[in-house]
C-alpha cells in the first residue's frame, strides 16, 4: 500500500509540474509572402526583356506528406540586353538547385527575397540570343484557406478513401507551385506538364496528352502539352478518376476531343447527364462567338473538391452536377465561357476584367434564350440585376492588380460579373444583335472571319473594344462605354419622344400591325444560329500575346487609361433615348421600357 501511496504521490507531482511547466513554443506557421499572394504585380526590366518560351515542369506530387518535389526548366529569349533573369516562385518551396545554360549558380549569385528569384548570368546576352533556366525545388505549397477565392493547394480525400487533390491560383498566381512571370503578360509560348502521382491515381492536365509510364515502384508519370495557357491556368489534378470521352464535330469542319475526369463514386446518370451537355454548349459558343480557341487539344473538364475555375482545356467543375431549374448547369457554362473570354482573349490590365466575367457572365443568360427562349433570359438577367453594388465603377480607367478589382471594398467586386453581363445586354439592344455579334467575334479574335488556325490568343483592353464598336456601328459609342463603365452610379435614363413617332406607333397599334414595342430587335443573332460574317475587317487587329509592348505603356502610375474620348467628366451621366436608339435599356435609375 505505502508503494502505491508513493507511487501515486509521484505521479501527481509529475502532472503537477507538466500543468505548470512551460510548454516548448510551436514553430510558427509558414505563410507566403504578401508579395507572392499579391499576383499580377508590375513586370521588372528584366521580365519585360524576356520572351518566354518553353516551361518543362516535373512535379511529383506526394500527398502522405502534403507536399511536391520538382524540377522547373524555362526556356527564354532575350528581347534586348539582359544580364539577370527573373521569375516569381513562393519561399515556401525550398530551392536546392540553379542552374543556367546547364552550369550550377554559385548560391551568392541568385536569391529569392520575397518570392521574387533572381539569378545573375554568367554573361549578358544580347537580343535575341537564348538561355534556359533550370530550377529543382520541393516543399509544401500553400494549402487554400477557401478555394477557388482564397487559393493554393486543395488536399482532399474522395469518397471511396483515395487523396482527391487539386490547384486553384487564379487570385495568388502561379508562382504558388511553378516558377514563372506571375502577370497576364508572362504566358509562355508552350508548358510540357510531367506530373507523377501515386499509380492508382489520375493526374489529368492542361493540353494534349502524350502518354504515361508506370515506374513500377508504385508511382506512375502523366505526360501533357499546352500551347499559350494563362499562367494561372496551369493546374494540377490528382484523384481516383473515370473518364468519359467523346469528339464534337464542329461547324467549323474540325472535330475536337471532349473528355470529363470525374470520381468513380459519382453515378453513370449524373456523368452521362453532365457529358451530353457538352456538345452543345460548344455549339452555342461556336454558333455565338467563333471557333472553339483550343480545338487541337481538347475540351476538358474535371471534377474538383472546390467550386471551379476556367484552367485552360481543363475546366475544373465542383458543382454537384446541379441544375437548378435553368436546364443547364451554369457553373460548368460559366467557365466554359472563359476558354474565349479569358484564355484565347486575356485582358491587357485587370482594370480591364469585365472583358472576362462580365462576358463570360453575359453568355449565361444567352444561353438560357438559346435552349429556352427570351422568358428564361430575362428571368437571368433579373437575377443578375438584384446583386448589383454600384460603388466603384467596372473600369476605372487606371492599372490595377487584380485584388484592386476583385475585391469590393476596394474596387467593383461581383460588379464586373453582374454589371458586366448586364452592360453587355445593353449594349447588345443598343446596336442590334448582328452588330455585336461582329463585334465581339472581333474582340475575341482580331478578325471577322475566324477559322481554326487563322487566329492566335491576345490581349485586350476597354478601349480596344470600344473602338471595335465603333468600327462595326459606323458611329460613336464614347458616350455608352462613358456612363456604363466608367462611372459607379448607374445613368440617369431620360426619354423623349416626338408627338409624330408616337402618333405613328398608336396608328399602327389600331390597324393592328406589327411594331418593335416589347419585341425589342426582330433580327437573328445569338441564341438562333446566326453566325454570318461581315466582309473586311473594319475593327482593331488583336495585339498577339507575344506583344509585350501595350504593358510597357500601361504601367501602374495611376495615369488615366481611358481613350481620349472617355476621359473626364461626372461620376453620374445622364443619356437622352431616343425613340430609334433606345433599344431595352437594361441599366438606369427609372428602369422603364421603351418602345420604339
Amino acid at each position: 500500500m505505502r508503494i502505491k501511496t508513493l507511487l501515486a504521490a509521484v505521479s501527481l507531482t509529475a502532472l503537477a509540474a507538466c500543468a505548470t511547466a512551460p510548454r516548448p513554443a510551436a514553430p510558427p506557421m509558414r505563410e507566403s509572402t504578401a508579395f507572392t499572394l499579391a499576383t499580377d504585380q508590375p513586370r521588372t526590366v528584366e521580365q519585360m526583356a524576356m520572351q518566354f518560351d518553353k516551361a518543362d515542369l516535373t512535379i511529383k506530387v506526394i500527398p502522405a506528406d502534403k507536399a511536391i518535389d520538382a524540377v522547373a526548366v524555362l526556356d527564354f529569349t532575350a528581347l534586348a540586353p539582359l544580364e539577370r533573369l527573373v521569375v516569381e516562385l513562393d519561399t515556401l518551396l525550398t530551392i536546392a538547385s540553379v542552374q543556367v545554360d546547364g552550369v550550377e549558380v554559385p548560391a551568392d549569385r541568385w536569391s529569392n527575397p520575397e518570392g521574387r528569384l533572381t539569378v545573375a548570368l554568367p554573361r549578358p546576352l544580347a537580343a535575341g540570343q537564348k538561355t534556359v533556366l533550370r530550377i529543382a525545388y520541393a516543399g509544401q505549397p500553400r494549402v487554400a484557406p477557401r478555394a477557388p477565392w482564397d487559393g493554393g493547394f486543395v488536399w482532399s480525400t474522395a469518397p471511396t478513401g483515395e487523396p482527391w487533390i487539386a490547384t486553384a491560383v487564379q487570385g495568388e498566381g502561379c508562382d504558388i507551385f511553378w516558377p514563372c512571370i506571375d502577370s497576364p503578360h508572362g504566358e509562355p509560348g508552350r508548358v510540357d506538364l510531367h506530373i507523377t502521382v501515386p499509380s492508382e491515381l489520375s493526374a489529368p492536365s492542361n493540353g494534349r496528352f502524350l502518354g504515361k509510364v508506370d515506374h513500377g515502384d508504385g508511382w506512375t508519370t502523366w505526360n501533357w502539352s499546352t500551347k499559350s495557357p494563362n499562367t494561372y491556368a496551369i493546374a494540377l489534378n490528382v484523384g481516383p478518376y473515370d473518364t468519359v470521352t467523346g469528339e464534337y464535330r464542329s461547324r467549323f469542319g474540325n472535330t475536337i476531343p471532349m473528355a470529363y475526369w470525374h470520381l468513380k463514386s459519382d453515378t453513370p446518370e449524373q456523368v452521362q447527364a453532365l457529358f451530353a451537355q457538352f456538345p452543345r454548349m460548344l455549339d452555342f459558343f461556336e454558333a455565338n462567338v467563333g471557333p472553339y480557341p483550343f480545338g487541337d487539344e481538347k475540351m476538358g473538364v474535371v471534377e474538383t473538391p472546390h467550386l471551379g475555375m476556367e484552367h485552360q482545356t481543363i475546366n475544373a467543375y465542383g458543382n454537384g452536377y446541379k441544375i437548378d431549374g435553368r436546364g443547364y448547369d451554369w457553373l460548368l457554362q460559366h467557365e466554359f465561357a472563359h476558354e474565349w473570354f479569358g484564355n484565347q482573349l486575356t485582358n491587357q490590365n485587370a482594370d480591364d476584367m469585365w472583358l472576362h466575367e462580365g462576358l463570360g457572365s453575359y453568355m449565361q443568360p444567352l444561353y438560357a434564350r438559346w435552349l429556352l427562349g427570351d422568358r428564361y433570359m430575362q428571368r437571368e438577367l433579373a437575377n443578375q440585376r438584384e446583386g448589383l453594388i454600384n460603388k466603384y465603377p467596372v473600369v476605372s480607367g487606371t492599372s490595377k492588380t487584380e485584388d484592386e478589382v476583385y475585391k469590393g471594398d476596394v474596387g467593383p467586386g461581383n460588379d464586373i460579373y453582374s454589371k458586366g453581363s448586364l452592360i453587355s445586354h445593353s449594349l447588345r439592344m443598343l446596336i442590334g444583335d448582328e452588330a455585336f455579334h461582329e463585334a465581339i467575334t472581333r474582340l475575341v479574335y482580331g478578325r471577322p472571319d475566324p477559322q481554326p488556325g487563322n487566329f492566335a490568343p491576345l490581349y485586350r483592353s476597354t478601349g480596344d473594344f470600344l473602338e471595335i464598336v465603333n468600327a462595326v456601328t459606323g458611329q460613336d459609342y464614347g458616350w455608352f462605354f462613358k456612363g456604363y463603365l466608367y462611372n459607379a452610379a448607374l445613368p440617369v435614363l431620360k426619354q423623349t419622344r416626338g408627338r409624330a413617332v408616337a402618333a405613328g406607333v398608336d396608328d399602327r397599334r389600331r390597324r393592328g400591325l406589327p411594331h418593335a414595342g416589347r419585341g425589342g430587335d426582330r433580327r437573328r443573332g445569338p441564341g438562333r444560329g446566326d453566325d454570318r460574317r461581315s466582309g473586311r475587317d473594319r475593327g482593331r487587329a488583336g495585339r498577339p500575346r507575344s506583344d509585350r509592348s501595350a504593358e510597357q505603356g500601361a504601367a501602374s502610375d495611376g495615369r488615366d487609361r481611358r481613350p481620349a474620348g472617355l476621359q473626364g467628366g461626372s461620376r453620374q451621366t445622364s443619356l437622352t433615348a431616343h425613340p430609334r436608339e433606345s433599344g431595352d435599356p437594361v441599366l438606369s435609375h427609372n428602369q422603364r421600357r421603351i418602345e420604339r
